[in-house]
């Protein structure tokens, strides 16, 4: 125990201490929200990795898909890692940085705002932002409820309150800044956490090779003429497993926490390194926790179980695999899920504080607001989602109410199926409308909010396959990267030459040194 709270002292006091050296940083809106676009490679990649990968990913996610799928749970990080991390920067990272600087946008809506020429657009995108990130901020505390009270024996609830005032305190003083440098910390930990983690619970079961035998005589619940299908490939439902693999690798090109990392990272060769960076950490984090739920049926034994329906409780999955191990590993593993945790919550408040505040209130003032006002304004809203969203965590662990933690795939399947085909399509083509971005946003909205009045009216929401929140969250993505390109080509066109202004921005001519770039041959 003494290890355990040691260990937790000198990491929130390093957290403490960083969010008040970054405060002279965080003394604009630019600073406080962008890091003044001047941030390196190494710390936008780690926030990119750790906002990416919470307490939700290492004990739901990770138990929940390596129950269902075993060790073929792995391709999901590896999902994560080569479609979430580097297709992203390839494909959005440049492009982003340059385009959001041109127009002057700091959030996701300004720039949809911006792009389009519609203050409405601005206002309903900031509104989804709002809504969805409420509730998946509060599923990060999920994770954490029955680690800490095994772990320490203190209830649920104190611990949400330390971490939600801890992480607000270095965010509100540091910003954006104080959020990275934490995070690149975090990152740290989570990196070597994972590995010594994963090495800790093969070795409980004799090593990787006597694990991999125990896992390959368990019969699936899907299939049990499938011999071996825990060890197999594609694990026993594969479909099932590339809509995971689609929901939560192609799903964070449309989140706004996620994006606006692109919008901080400071130059070209920040960009390049950054890329790699942040591969290698999804391969290891991702890959890692998924790679270790998939020997979660091992542990059949001692998990929870749903008195009412004998479901496994997928929560209790990672926490079981992890009693039996000696102390110092499971303060590792506490030190993990704490930097998932708050990395994931800094990036989500900040992002939705000063999205409501730069898209929404200010736009609708009648005055104009001073720069001082709207530091105020999104310091006060930073408090505001953090001891909104702890309380309806506490709310969901103390009561009877159970379908907050539903809400996290239904949050990431709106978020992404409204954003993501408007956002990435717009940062390549000319041609897209603002009518297809008003119909991307209502189907996305549309296709999870129809899919979650089904899940609590009990009836299937087109069929069973699509009742998942993730699949149908994979549906909203589908359809808006169709709808998108079909709508623009039948509805108004945008001003050509206002277009043509905005992708200058591309085709600015730059003098760099041979060693970046190699001359063209002279015939």
């Amino acid at each position: 125990m003494f290890i355990k709270i040691a260990m937790l002292v000198v990491f929130f006091a390093i957290m403490i201490v960083v969010g008040f050296m970054c405060r002279n940083k965080s003394d604009s809106v630019s600073g406080f929200v962008l890091g003044g676009r001047n941030v390196g490679p190494w710390l936008t990649a780690f926030a990119y990795g750790t906002s990416y990968f919470s307490a939700v990913i290492f004990i739901g996610y990770a138990g929940q898909f390596g129950w269902k799928y075993g060790v073929a749970s792995t391709w999901i990080g590896l999902g994560n890692a080569f479609i979430g991390s580097l297709l992203a920067w390839v494909l959005l990272g440049r492009r982003t940085r340059l385009m959001t600087q041109h127009l002057g946008s700091a959030t996701m809506p300004e720039y949809f705002g911006n792009r389009f020429g519609s203050g409405k657009l601005r206002t309903v995108a900031s509104l989804i932002v709002f809504i969805f990130l409420i509730p998946y901020t509060a599923s990060l505390y999920n994770g954490l409820s029955r680690l800490f009270e095994s772990a320490f024996g203190i209830d649920y609830a104190w611990c949400v309150v330390i971490m939600s005032v801890l992480t607000g305190i270095y965010v509100i003083a540091g910003g954006y800044m104080a959020t990275a440098v934490n995070d690149f910390i975090q990152g740290i930990v989570m990196l070597v956490g994972i590995v010594v983690v994963i090495a800790a619970v093969l070795n409980d079961n004799g090593g990787f090779m006597a694990s991999m035998a125990e896992l390959s005589k368990i019969t699936a619940d899907s299939n049990p003429e499938l011999n071996g299908a825990f060890t197999s490939f594609l694990g026993p439902e594969p479909l099932a497993l590339f809509g995971v693999v689609l929901l939560t690798s192609l799903g964070t090109w449309g989140l706004p926490q996620m994006i606006g990392k692109f919008y901080a990272i400071k130059n070209e060769s920040a960009i390049s390194k950054g890329t790699l960076i942040s591969t290698f950490f999804a391969i290891v984090v991702a890959g890692g926790c998924y790679f270790m739920g998939g020997f979660g049926r091992l542990y059949a034994d001692k998990i929870a179980y749903n008195p009412n329906t004998g479901a496994p409780v997928y929560d209790s999955i990672v926490p079981s695999m992890l009693e039996n191990l000696p102390d110092i590993i499971v303060a590792i593993v506490i030190m993990l899920v704490l930097s998932a945790s708050m990395s994931t919550l800094s990036s989500l408040v900040l992002t939705s504080s000063s999205t409501l505040t730069l898209d929404m209130i200010v736009p609708l003032r009648k005055k104009e607001t001073t720069q001082k006002s709207q530091m105020l304004i999104i310091r006060v809203l930073l408090v505001f989602f953090i001891v909104i969203s702890a309380a309806i965590a506490i709310i969901q662990t103390k009561s009877s109410v159970t379908f907050i933690a539903q809400l996290m795939g239904i949050s990431w399947g709106a978020l992404a199926g409204a954003f993501l085909a408007p956002y990435l399509i717009s940062l390549y083509s000319k041609k897209v409308t603002k009518a297809s971005v008003w119909v991307s946003f209502v189907s996305g909205v549309g296709i999870m909010v129809a899919n979650m009045i089904c899940t609590f009216a009990g009836v299937p929401f087109i069929n069973g396959f699509f009742s998942s929140p993730i699949n149908a969250g994979v549906l909203a993505m589908v359809v808006g990267l169709v709808i998108v390109p079909v709508v623009s080509l039948f509805t108004k066109k945008p001003d050509k030459a206002e277009v043509d202004r905005m992708f200058e921005c591309y085709d600015r001519t730059i003098t760099v040194k041979a060693s970046t770039s190699l001359e063209d041959e002279v015939k």
